[in-house]
């Protein structure tokens, strides 16, 4: 399939990275660029690379390093064209320049996010960390932003608002909400298994921990996985 691409820069992605899940950013990536059939270009949100913008002290209920980190997305894009955020702990099952149809026709959006509606199983997911409610839930973990709609994401307003004032969209409108299929972020273990999920979220814990083994798609990510250690291996073998 072909999509809308007019654009001569590649389509800017920043994902989410943890000291926890270094592997997991390094696969979701693979993932992303092994389908893609546009120009994309990644960047990971490392929250000691950002020291000098991103000053707010780490809370008890930030289960990860970038949970505020991402919405200063459009202040790093100079509040200019168009970005995607994610998660680290996605795997693309797609080619993410699908995203670029629903970017082309949400004029009036700010942000297209996929409008989850759902109570989380658990009370804890991985690592043990408390299992945080609230409406629109995992709204944020992965956000498509116009920047130019987005100038309020200053990094004094990202420093100072409560959590659910950011991760609920209280700086925005409704209208200014545009809705993505939820096959774009499907989670794991809390929607049932469809094998035409288009990128899947392993929110309550991915197979690069122990105890998520045997969830939903864990085939697929050790799938994407091994791909990298054999090109990995390739390379090496080409250089003696």
């Amino acid at each position: 399939m072909s999509y809308r691409w007019h654009k001569t820069e590649p389509l800017r992605i920043f994902v989410g990275y943890d000291q926890k899940e270094p592997l997991a950013y390094r696969v979701l990536c693979h993932s992303i660029w092994a389908r893609a059939t546009v120009p994309v270009s990644i960047t990971p949100l490392v929250r000691s690379n950002l020291h000098m913008i991103h000053t707010r002290e780490r809370g008890p209920t930030e289960s990860t390093e970038f949970a505020f980190t991402r919405f200063l997305v459009p202040y790093l894009c100079g509040y200019e064209g168009h970005a995607v955020f994610m998660d680290c702990d996605f795997l693309c099952q797609t080619d993410v320049a699908g995203l670029w149809d629903y970017i082309t026709t949400g004029h009036s959006a700010a942000v297209t996010v996929c409008k989850h509606d759902y109570v989380p199983k658990t009370q804890t997911k991985f690592l043990g960390q408390q299992q945080t409610v609230y409406p629109r839930k995992n709204w944020s973990s992965l956000m498509v932003f116009d920047n130019t709609r987005c100038r309020k994401l200053h990094p004094l307003y990202v420093n100072t608002a409560t959590g659910l004032e950011l991760h609920r969209f209280q700086w925005l409108l409704d209208s200014e909400i545009a809705a993505l299929p939820l096959e774009w972020n499907h989670l794991v273990q809390e929607y049932p298994y469809d094998p035409g999920a288009k990128m899947v979220h392993f929110t309550l814990g991915g197979p690069w921990f122990q105890e998520y083994q045997d969830v939903d798609y864990a085939d697929a990510w050790r799938r994407e996985r091994d791909e990298i250690a054999m090109e990995l291996s390739c390379d090496l073998a080409s250089t003696r």
